[in-house]
């Protein structure tokens, strides 16, 4: 193949000791605008010449070529390598020339194509989870063991991402060995770099004000700073994630739906109840936008099977129709407070959530009392980020009826 001159200047400066990094496990996070993912699609473009086979993936395959795909061809293209590289639309794959090495795109909602994932020649050296914060601890398992097989090249896991909440599987996974106000963390096989928009110079000051502008305190953590966030005035407090597996048979289970279709999703739990130790566990989660009640149906067969399902009663039209899909649903009771009385009562024990489950987990990060004019909280609970919560609430609405209690004040509600 030809010599390939790369100038300097191409490559942001504090990318470029990462060229060459073999680390087996790699993570590059920060905030929005810091040039994280046109630098990885520029590695896979230079690792592939090299003959390094890549997997791309995302939580959910159409995404991929709207961002990875479109960053990976755009590398090819300011580097002038259009010449060395064959790009196979229709299969999402892009093949090097010089030796066969491919760059192979994949959504993770398609799992059967995900198994059957293999290059042309030789086995997988590395993989590439763009927006790693939107993937499951079981999916980042089950790719790690893809990374198998004899190969002249060290195999490597790069995981790119914005940071969420310190209770994400990836922070408890990998974090260990993060040291607050540092750039670059080392450990035995894994690298951590953080970067922002500042260590972006081809990123325009208009984009870089619009990120410094950011009034909402979370989003300026997060987004601007490249912070892992940290909610205030959170409604859910005492809970933590970790593998339920083991504990999966010994309980009871109950389930709960709450509708939705474009702009919200439909929302399922899988959850149960430990009354003596006043615990709630939570095991798996359905989440997905656009399902009519045909394709919701499909979905919910194998998650709650011939077992009662607790409905959002507001939709009667539809749990008619989900009956008739042979689902048992059933119309939640509700009545007067009820929101606030089930949230009351969900406070009042500890959750456990299953790290299978991230939507649950970000809803649980995120969910707040509304603030009023200047600031002070109040005892109604912001409608957003409780989609998967009312789906609980839904479950577990025998139980917490069962001991109903009036509406409780502020300090009741630990405000």
């Amino acid at each position: 193949m030809p010599k390939i001159l790369l100038p300097s200047q191409m490559i942001n400066r504090v990318y470029r000791p990462h060229l060459e990094n073999m680390d087996r496990y790699q993570i590059f996070f920060g905030g929005s605008g810091s040039g994280k993912s046109v630098f990885l699609a520029t590695r896979c473009v230079l690792d592939a010449l090299q003959g390094r086979n890549i997997l791309v993936v995302r939580k959910v395959g159409r995404t991929l070529r709207s961002s990875c795909w479109n960053e990976v061809k755009k590398a090819i293209d300011r580097l002038g390598l259009m010449s060395l590289f064959r790009i196979h639309k229709t299969e999402n794959i892009i093949t090097a020339l010089n030796n066969g090495a491919q760059i192979i795109f994949a959504g993770l909602d398609d799992a059967e194509k995900i198994k059957s994932i293999t290059p042309q020649k030789g086995v997988l050296t590395d993989i590439w989870m763009e927006e790693a914060t939107e993937c499951t601890y079981d999916d980042f398992k089950q790719l790690d063991k893809r990374l198998r097989g004899q190969s002249r090249h060290k195999k490597r896991f790069t995981f790119s991402f914005n940071p969420v909440y310190k209770t994400h599987w990836l922070f408890l996974q990998f974090f260990s060995i993060w040291q607050e106000g540092k750039k670059l963390c080392r450990g035995p096989d894994l690298s951590i770099l953080k970067t922002t928009y500042r260590d972006n110079r081809f990123l325009s000051p208009e984009d870089g004000q619009a990120l410094e502008n950011e009034t909402d305190p979370y989003f300026h953590q997060v987004y601007t700073l490249g912070n892992w966030g940290v909610m205030g005035d959170v409604v859910f407090r005492k809970w933590h994630s970790r593998d339920l597996t083991a504990e999966k048979e010994q309980f009871h289970h109950l389930y709960g739906l709450d509708f939705g279709f474009a702009r919200d999703p439909c929302a399922a739990v899988d959850c149960a109840l430990d009354r003596r130790n006043k615990r709630i566990y939570v095991f798996s989660e359905l989440y997905e936008k656009g399902l009519i009640n045909a394709r919701l149906a499909e979905r919910l067969k194998p998650f709650c099977g011939a077992s009662p399902i607790t409905c959002d009663s507001a939709e009667p039209k539809s749990i008619a129709e989900l009956k008739n899909y042979g689902i048992r649903a059933v119309p939640a009771r509700k009545g007067k407070d009820s929101v606030l009385h089930g949230i009351q009562w969900l406070q009042g024990h500890e959750m456990v959530v299953d790290v299978s489950c991230p939507r649950m987990q970000e809803e649980l990060t995120l969910f707040q009392w509304q603030q009023d004019k200047d600031g002070h909280t109040l005892p109604i609970p912001e409608d957003r980020n409780n989609h998967l919560i009312d789906a609980l609430r839904y479950a577990l609405e025998h139980e917490s009826s069962c001991r109903r209690a009036s509406t409780a004040g502020k300090g009741e509600l630990g405000l």
